[in-house]
């Protein structure tokens, strides 16, 4: 038999292949619950992203089936056993500071750029056409090969504890949404809320400012990249606001400060990034807590502020909190505060994202984390864990997909861990598989995200004799 040219049959579907990529890439598929349906409870936006899939699979032969409206999938061939190719249509917010319209999928320097381009929705597409271009071969198959289309990945993971719970469990595949060569390990995934309990010292002192309100970010897994602080100023308001000039010129941050129905509200940026590695950004609600800290305000406010101040700033890795841990497999453990808020009628909140090695015992975490914050006040809410993931190296899947990327790339298929949570780790053989490759700059979940078109077709590419070497 020749060899197969995969990259041969890619550039034959290059021109459809980018054109649905950023038909996918225009729809706003982002988590909608406050206006959700029977028909989209996950908001029009991400169900409109799964019909294009679905309907998308259908025109092209694929058997579809749409899973309670939260999930779907597409498949051909014949077997018992099930190849998945686990990939997400939903998508972060798009935050702010893009420079092209962040669901437009605008083509400029050799690169698509959208909110999803890298995560997941370009993978997806280039999964999603490796996957036919198998099909359209017509090459002999022993097992089926299924794509797994999960519409909340970037939140609670609803999409696949659904779906699995009325379809079957794939043998063994993959999830293009990380890095290449192979990810055989993810850490554990912890998120939670900590709560203020309302207990404060009472201390009598001269008070220069109430706040009235705080907020920094929006999902657990992203680093906030601003805050917003309302204040009632009882002494002189220049003097705060010189402060906070001050501030930004130490912290050589950006922020603003103007008045509103007599409080002034102060604003940060801070920098933007995924939760799994909070170095990689400037978190602008703990950096406006340390600022607010050094202010004389109110009991309440000032035990909520002094406690981010204290356990949380330039701490990452969990040390302050006493819960630091690391292991060979999967490297440290880390902490990302990416929910912050603070009124005075209901006090404080944080939201926490931990990520923790493989060899952790989270509930010895837990309780760790939970005798030191009674002390001050707080307590855990919302609390859900997603166990770490690993496959050993002798895997069958992990020595075929080495093959694979070997042979694609001529470069040895170096086995990686990562902080990130995947659908990899719903499946007992499963991994992460691309679409980053070594070298290239991780801009998921950031500004101007994007992917390079020369990468989408590479990964396309090795999907597809992936694929094939997995099911023949």
């Amino acid at each position: 038999m020749n060899v197969l040219d995969w990259k041969k049959e890619v550039d034959k579907r290059k021109d459809a292949l980018i054109e649905d990529a950023q038909k996918l890439l225009r729809i706003k598929s982002l988590l909608d619950e406050e206006n959700a349906t029977d028909h989209a409870p996950l908001g029009e936006g991400v169900k409109e992203a799964l019909d294009f899939m679905l309907k998308l699979g259908e025109k092209d032969g694929f058997k579809s089936k749409n899973v309670g409206n939260l999930a779907g999938h597409l498949e051909f061939g014949e077997g018992e056993e099930i190849v998945g190719v686990l990939c997400h249509i939903d998508v972060v917010p798009e935050g702010d500071g893009w420079t092209s319209d962040p669901f437009g999928a605008e083509i400029r320097d050799g690169k698509i750029f959208a909110r999803g381009a890298i995560d997941d929705k370009g993978p997806t597409m280039a999964a999603y056409y490796a996957m036919k271009i198998v099909k359209e071969m017509e090459l002999p198959l022993s097992k089926r090969v299924r794509m797994i289309i999960g519409t909340d990945e970037e939140s609670d993971w609803r999409c696949v504890e659904h779906y699995f719970k009325h379809e079957e469990m794939p043998s063994m595949g993959f999830a293009p949404d990380a890095d290449f060569p192979i990810i055989y390990a993810e850490k554990g995934i912890a998120d939670f809320d900590l709560v203020q309990t309302g207990k404060y010292d009472g201390t009598e002192r001269e008070v220069l400012a109430e706040v009235i309100s705080f907020q920094s970010g929006r999902r657990y897994n992203m680093v906030p990249d601003f805050a917003r602080a309302s204040l009632v100023v009882h002494l002189e308001q220049t003097e705060v606001v010189q402060r906070y000039i001050n501030f930004l010129k130490k912290t050589e941050l950006k922020g603003k400060y103007y008045i509103d129905n007599g409080e002034l509200i102060l604003e940060l940026q801070g920098v933007s990034a995924h939760g799994m590695e909070p170095d990689n950004g400037k978190n602008a609600g703990i950096l406006m807590a340390l600022f607010l800290a050094s202010l004389q305000i109110d009991d309440k406010a000032c035990q909520y502020f002094q406690f981010v101040s204290r356990y949380l700033c330039d701490d990452s890795r969990g040390r302050k909190l006493g819960i630091a841990c690391s292991d060979e497999i999967t490297g440290d453990l880390t902490v990302n505060v990416g929910k912050l808020s603070y009124s005075q009628e209901h006090g404080g909140r944080l939201g926490f994202n931990v990520r923790y090695p493989v060899t952790n015992d989270m509930a010895e975490t837990k309780d760790k984390l939970q005798s030191l914050i009674e002390k001050e006040h707080f307590i855990i809410e919302n609390f859900t864990d997603s166990k770490p993931h690993h496959v050993e190296e002798d895997d069958f899947l992990i020595q075929t997909l080495k093959k694979v990327y070997e042979q694609q790339t001529g470069d040895k298929a170096e086995l990686l861990s990562i902080g990130g949570g995947t659908y990899a780790r719903s499946l007992k053989s499963g991994v992460a598989f691309g679409p980053l490759f070594p070298g290239r700059e991780d801009i998921a979940h950031q500004k101007d995200e994007h992917m390079f078109i020369e990468d989408l077709l590479k990964a396309t590419a090795i999907y597809a004799q992936a694929i094939y070497e997995l099911a023949k």
